[in-house]
């Protein structure tokens, strides 16, 4: 495996098996510890600890009180952790000035991304709705709108865990790209590497982002057009990208190859690509095809694209793909 430079990213600190939780125990998840801490430098947080509720603490649960969303204490909802759960965050935003994602504890009343039980504030025996986002989460959110956040029970999904990783490789080269002096060439540069995961997770969209990148030369406000063209970059690669998308994509970079490879070739990559997209092989498959001919028949456009090493292929997310 080569070395890679760890990109930083946020987490609650008891998925790295960290003894924070109100029972004082943790909740360590090996994917997260044994595999992505090959790539990543985690910068782990307890909201509730790191508030000051003590280890091992009361429980918390969020309730529903005049419309907004409360931590309370659940045998007394009369003590109510909102306000330092909230200030909390204020606190630990120097920790994630340079994180380029954060990975969230599921359920938790301060640490939740989303579903998590909302109670209603006076009545007891009532099923919760899940409908709740948790306090710190929700502030990470509102404080950092473009950073790519999952729940470590959706890493469990590959197409969510995959976009995510995606995610926070590509906020990571823009990060990167920011620090050095973004350019108007910087961002057509960044646009074209990417032009192919674009095109993947949404064709329109891509399209208007190179709309916008087309102007950059031109612009008579580059950081207001930067801006906007971030916060639709982030959008667009939230979006699923399903086997047809990706098949697409595909067959756009075959065309890449229509003068350098025989009929034969031409077929077996047509089928690999067809077996693709009725999911009898894995993406993988005709990624590594393709990568195969361009190695063949080198293609300068090609080799800068993103779309075909996203990610360190030893973290093989594409095979389950």
């Amino acid at each position: 495996m080569q070395p890679y430079n760890k990109i930083k990213i946020g987490i609650s600190a008891c998925l790295l098996g960290q003894q924070v939780r109100f029972d004082g125990g943790h909740k360590r998840d090996g994917y997260i510890t044994g595999t992505l801490g090959l790539y990543f430098d985690f910068v782990p947080l307890c909201p509730e600890a790191g508030a000051g509720l003590g280890i091992p603490r009361p429980t918390i649960r969020l309730v529903r009180k005049d419309g907004t969303l409360r931590a309370v204490n659940v045998q007394d909802s009369s003590i109510d952790h909102t306000d330092v759960l909230e200030s909390y965050l204020g606190s630990a935003i120097p920790q994630l000035s340079d994180v380029c994602g954060y990975i969230l504890k599921k359920n938790s009343p301060s640490c939740g991304m989303e579903r998590v039980k909302v109670y209603p504030f006076e009545k007891r025996n009532v099923p919760p709705d899940r409908d709740g986002v948790g306090i710190f989460a929700r502030g990470l959110r509102e404080t950092f709108p473009l950073l790519p956040l999952e729940e470590e029970g959706r890493l469990c999904d590959p197409v969510l865990r995959e976009n995510f990783i995606q995610r926070v490789f590509v906020y990571h080269r823009w990060q990167q790209l920011q620090a050095a002096g973004l350019t108007p060439a910087d961002l057509v540069g960044f646009q074209a590497d990417h032009k192919y995961i674009l095109m993947a997770h949404d064709q329109d969209m891509a399209r208007e982002l190179g709309q916008m990148v087309a102007q950059a030369g031109a612009s008579a406000d580059f950081p207001a057009l930067v801006k906007a063209y971030l916060t639709l970059l982030m959008a667009t690669l939230e979006k699923r990208v399903s086997r047809g998308q990706h098949a697409n994509v595909l067959m756009h970079m075959m065309g890449h190859l229509k003068n350098d490879i025989d009929a034969e070739d031409r077929q077996e990559m047509l089928e690999t690509i067809h077996q693709y997209r009725n999911g009898y092989v894995p993406l993988i498959v005709p990624i590594t095809l393709l990568k195969h001919h361009f190695r063949r028949h080198p293609q300068p456009y090609i080799d800068r694209q993103h779309y075909l090493n996203p990610h360190p292929g030893e973290l093989m997310l594409r095979n389950q793909l």
